[in-house]
Order: structure tokens, then sequence, then C-alpha cells
């Protein structure tokens, strides 16, 4: 029987406030246990909740941006349930009333064609503590450093068909919430995390089946890997003769493979009723005007721009796009340098083959913008050759100098003198009377030949197109 796969994601996003979003509390990553929790987040009786006003300016900044409902009356629950790491015994989450209500992603998949991936709703919610296992022998440790935490959790609805465009989906929203700037999205630091409804039902079908959640994948490359093992775990279990149960499923990444938590609960079981302490929320329109003239140019806006100004490919616009700060970066090597065609190139290959390497981001690149386009300009002005550019560009890792500096420390500039370059062709053309023969025979690609012996010999100084030109002036 052929299978179709069924994918909804949970996404949970770390709002980047300076403090939780009902206390006064710090949010600072790293911070010793327990030392950023106060009253409220130990849940000392006679405490009170007080909305941060900078987590739902964030929340509803996303949902204007992916042109989504906003709920100018939104209300928050309590999603009662008992955990050591929770010390209030709920959650204040938001259930009718979310803040931003139904809005669409669309995403370019492998293929290159586009998809709408629809979102069900983003609602803001309280992060739990944190339960630690390692180093307590037949205890746990709680640390409530997170306790209070603000999250965005982004629902979508039940239309992705495979890991790759779960993946896909899940690369465009972290790109949308870091050009927003609501979140640094982490996802190893646990400030985007992700939640995947998996299942799957014979092909033609339009009722959804019973599905499993795979719980807090803390990267793209395990999102793909838990989801594929979880669809191939299912169609075993049914054509064996079994049945699916909702559950919730960990995956270990270590082992590749999901392994049951605990059976799955729906809403009743969390008895959510509103939140008594808090006011719903009401906004205006003035407050949502505010918040879409202060948006930045988003990806897709972006990448028509790089086609339209810099006449880019698809696939490389694509790529700039993908982080606001390559972006940024790319512009200030096009500007720069004058070529944006040449700037792509640099950025799309070297620089993000540098960066893949080190696991670097772009802002830790030690090859900065402007000393790239001063390398590109080089290229264009024949100071050097693009072979020996990438030469400068490895120097430049540890050398922190001015880029003609090092052409000129490291004796790289380009031999562009008619006298010197003739001199190297004559020698290659004594040297090769084979390949000499051949050309003149007829055998035009023999010339690339002798442009690589003229090259060598001049240990890549030499200016190519001169080498070239004169070689077949001289072969004639």
């Amino acid at each position: 029987m052929e299978w179709e796969t069924v994918i909804g994601l949970e996404v949970h996003v770390q709002l980047s406030t300076n403090s939780k979003l009902f206390s006064g509390s710090a949010t600072k990553f790293g911070a010793a246990p327990n030392t950023q929790a106060n009253i409220y987040d130990l849940a000392m009786p006679g405490t009170l909740p007080v909305l941060n006003k900078d987590a739902l300016w964030m929340a509803v900044r996303f949902g204007v941006a992916i042109g989504a409902e906003i709920g100018k009356r939104s209300v928050f629950d309590r999603k009662n349930y008992f955990y050591p790491d929770l010390p209030k015994g709920y959650q204040v989450s938001q259930l009718d009333y979310p803040i931003v209500g139904k809005g669409s992603l669309t995403v370019t998949l492998d293929d290159g064609s586009e998809k709408v991936i629809g979102i069900t709703r983003a609602h803001m919610e309280e992060d739990a503590g944190k339960s630690l296992h390692e180093n307590y022998q037949g205890m746990t440790g709680i640390d409530l450093n997170r306790a209070g935490t603000p999250l965005l959790e982004i629902v979508s609805e039940p239309d992705i068909r495979s890991a790759r465009e779960a993946v896909t989906y899940l690369k465009k929203l972290h790109s949308i919430i870091r050009y927003l700037d609501i979140s640094d999205a982490i996802m190893a630091q646990g400030s985007m995390r992700c939640d995947a409804n998996v299942s799957i039902r014979p092909k033609g079908e339009t009722e959804l089946s019973t599905r499993t959640e795979i719980k807090n994948i803390n990267s793209f490359r395990f999102v793909e890997k838990a989801i594929n093992y979880e669809v191939r775990r299912q169609r075993d279990v049914i054509e064996d003769g079994g049945r699916i149960v909702q559950e919730t499923r960990l995956y270990d990444a270590d082992k590749d493979e999901t392994r049951s938590m605990r059976s799955k609960e729906v809403a009743n079981d969390y008895r959510y009723f509103p939140e008594p302490d808090l006011l719903p929320i009401v906004i205006d329109e003035a407050y949502i005007a505010a918040i879409r003239a202060s948006l930045p140019e988003l990806p897709d806006a972006k990448k028509l721009r790089f086609r339209d100004e810099y006449g880019l490919g698809e696939y490389d616009a694509g790529v700039l796009v993908s982080s606001r700060e390559l972006a940024d970066y790319f512009e200030t090597v096009a500007r720069g340098s004058g070529d944006a065609k040449l700037a792509a190139n640099w950025v799309t290959v070297e620089l993000q083959a540098l960066l893949n390497k080190h696991n670097w981001e772009v802002s830790d690149s030690p090859i900065q913008a402007d000393r790239l386009a001063t390398l590109i300009t080089r290229i264009k002005d024949e100071t050097i050759s693009g072979k020996i550019a990438k030469t400068v560009f490895e120097s430049m890792l540890d050398d922190a100098s001015e880029v003609d500096a090092i052409i000129e420390d490291k004796g790289l500039k380009q031999v562009t003198d008619s006298g010197a370059i003739e001199k190297i062709v004559d020698e290659v053309i004594a040297s090769n009377p084979n390949q000499v023969q051949q050309y003149r025979e007829g055998k035009q690609q023999v010339i690339g030949f002798l442009v690589g012996q003229a090259m060598k010999l001049s240990q890549g100084k030499a200016n190519p197109g001169q080498v070239n030109t004169l070689l077949k002036e001289k072969l004639k």
C-alpha cells in the first residue's frame, strides 16, 4: 500500500525580552541555576502576574509579518498539570482567544515549486523550569531560571507532507523570526524548539489518522531524522497488523529512534480555564499599524529586490536572504566592489564554505564585508587573478592587514607586463611541440592545456586573459 505522510509542527520560540512574561526576573541564557527566579516564579502565595509589554509587541509583530489575523481581544488561560519544574501547578497560556490567529507561510521546495503552509495560530505562554537528572544520584534537580520565560508557540496546519518539507518550513520560520529580531532562535540553546505531530494514511484518503507527537527536537537535522524514523515505525506497525496509539514520543539522537514517553493528553486533560489574575488584552488598529510601519524588509521582499536590483538568479538570491546578517553582508560587498554577481559568487561559495567549516555565524567571520569588497575590486582591476584571490582570502583569515598590504607583502600581484608574459608564452610553445602541433591541426581545446602551463610557469601571477590572447596570436 502507498502511504501519505501528514505532519503538523508546533514551534516554541523564546522571545528576546530582558525579563520574563509575568515577572521582572532576567532571562539571560547560561546563568547559574535558580539565580533568575523571583517570588512570583517560585509561586509564593499572594504574588500576582504583570504582563510584559515587550512580549506582546513581539508576538503581534510576528503575526503582522506573516499576514495573520491579529486577536484584538486575547485572553490568558491556566493550563493545569503537575510537574516538579512547574511550581504553580499550572502554566499560563492561551487557548480559545490567542494573540495571533490564522495565517500562512509560503516555502520554496527542493524542486523549485512553491507551497503554502497554513498557520493555525500563535499564542503567548510562559515556559516551565528545567529538570536536571545528571549528577544527582537517585534524585532530580530543579532549575527555575527558565520558568516564566516568554514563549510564542506557532502551530501549523497539518499541511506538511515530508520531513524535508518540515525542515524547509522550519528554516523559513527561523529566518523570519531572526529578521524580526524577536528571538535569537538558537535551537541548541532551546530558544527555538519544535514538536512534530506525525501520522500516515493511505494515499488518496482525506481523513486524518491517529498521530504521535515527537517533543522538543532541537536541530533542523534531528527534525528530519526524527520524522523519517517515526514514519517508518508507523508504517511497519500498521503493515504488521497493529495500530498507532496517540502518544508523546521522544527522539533519541544517539540511537536515531523515537521512543514512547507518555500517552498524549488532550485539551480536556489540562482543565483549561481563564486566568483570573490577568485581564483580557485589548489592542486597537493604531497599535497594529505602528507595528506594521516598523517592520523590516522581510526575506521574500528582499529576495525579489536582489533579483531585480542586482540581477541575481533565484538560487543565489534565496541563499543570500536566508539570514538577515548574510543579506546585509552581501549588500556591503556588492556596493563596495561594484560587482553584485561576483560578490554573490564569493559570498555563497567561498564565505559560506568558511562559515560551514568552522560552524561560524556571519558575525563571527574574521573577513569583514568591506575587506572582501576590496579583494573583489582587486580582481576586477586585474591587480590579482581570481585564482590568486583565493590565496589572499585564506591569508585574510589570520592576517588582519589591509588587503593591498597582504598582496604586496606576499608578492602576489598579477603580471600584466606584455614583455614578461611573452617570454613565458614563448617558453611554453617551445616546451610543448606536440600540443602546439595538435592545436594547429584544429584541436582547439588544447589551448586550455597551454594556458595552464603558462600559468604554472608564472606561479599563477600572469594575467590569464593576456596569456590566452598572446598564445593564440603566436600559434597562428
